[in-house]
């Protein structure tokens, strides 16, 4: 697929859509927030402009809890430059990465008309396991609305390969560890996770009828810079440096499986021209963990990171949460050659420097 065109649709709860030329530089290159604007920034480390179209408004698909300046600003303006050097940011009328909800249909299929797509990487979510209890109907929009939507563009105007982001949280309460693409998922604990496996049985549904090339990989806990404000990593970071107590659930005894942002890309771009063999079914359609194989607790990575102590406020489990997550990736590792490495205590370190850089004006070291 080396002249193949790639459409990244990156974001939380809205899409920004990019279209590239994977035999050069960018044609609409940008940089969104989360793992899908860090992928344009390693296909195209070079990039020097960034073609966005209008900020969306509030309400569903527009701006969430997690779109707040000015982290959205720098997430969306591509000014990041230890990310690609992604620096000058512009709006064209005529070649702009186009903005909005994944729903309705006609926006989305204009874009897939007018642009030509071969590879879509599908990487914009409604996220996050607490949020879905208050905002429920989020969800259902962007999660289950929106890829339907986006399935029915592949199938409308086919792609060689569609890239999807499901997530760990689909295993549940799980209790075999470590957890493994062929384990039961049936019993989802929080609404996210049910759209999350809804998502991985429509795009199968969708391989199935219309042979359409559909890969979901299941992220586990992705940390970093620019990152979800409301995360545990983001949230305690901040508390810390604030000399306020940590809401600390289930007593402090959870363990998460934590995947830097980094070595989430790299898992995800040997994966773009790898498209999935056909099923022992049939179907075009694989699954693949992307995690860190290290359950882990968090706040001592961070205290070390800030040297500095937290102060906690010790509460039960919350609805929706789970005691530990942890990713068997050896499907990941066979068929690609990469398996995530980087530690928890590397990868706090890195973003506690982003932290201050962005919050505090000191870049540490």
């Amino acid at each position: 697929m080396k002249h193949a065109r790639l459409a990244v649709l990156a974001g939380y709860g809205r899409f920004t859509f990019y279209r590239m030329d994977l035999a050069g530089k960018a044609r609409i290159e940008g940089k969104g927030a989360g793992p899908g604007g860090f992928t344009l920034c390693q296909m195209d480390p070079e990039g020097d402009s960034c073609k966005t179209g209008e900020k969306p408004g509030p309400g569903p698909g527009g701006l969430t809890i997690y779109q707040r300046d000015p982290l959205e600003q720098a997430r969306n303006t591509g000014k990041n430059p230890e990310y690609g050097g992604l620096t000058h940011c512009e709006t064209s009328p005529a070649e702009q990465g186009s903005r909005g909800n994944t729903r309705p249909v006609p926006p989305l299929q204009a874009l897939f008309r007018e642009h030509g797509v071969d590879v879509v990487i599908h990487l914009a979510a409604q996220a996050g396991v607490r949020y879905s209890l208050e905002n429920p109907e989020a969800y259902i929009d962007s999660n289950i609305v929106g890829f339907f939507n986006l399935l029915e563009c592949c199938r409308h105007y086919p792609v060689r390969h569609l890239l999807y982001a499901s997530s760990s949280s689909v295993y549940g309460n799980n209790q075999k560890a470590p957890f493994a693409v062929g384990d039961c998922v049936d019993h989802p604990v929080s609404l996210y996770a049910a759209t999350k496996k809804s998502n991985e049985l429509m795009a199968h549904t969708y391989s199935h009828l219309y042979r359409i090339p559909a890969t979901g990989l299941r992220f586990f806990t992705v940390y970093g810079p620019y990152g979800r404000p409301d995360m545990a990593y983001f949230s305690f970071t901040k508390a810390i440096l604030e000399d306020r107590p940590l809401k600390v659930f289930n007593n402090g005894d959870m363990y998460r499986d934590f995947t830097y942002i980094d070595d989430v890309v790299s898992g995800i771009l040997p994966l773009i021209e790898n498209s999935p063999a056909l099923t022992t079914a049939g179907v075009p359609h694989k699954l693949y963990n992307i995690g860190n194989s290290r359950p882990e607790k968090l706040i001592a990575a961070i205290e070390d990171a800030l040297g500095k102590k937290a102060v906690k406020e010790f509460h039960p489990m919350q609805p929706g949460d789970v005691y530990q997550t942890y990713a068997d990736v050896s499907d990941l590792a066979r068929d690609t050659g990469f398996t995530p490495s980087t530690p928890l205590k590397e990868g706090i370190r890195r973003f506690v420097a982003w932290y201050k850089g962005f919050y505090q004006g000191s870049r540490g070291d």
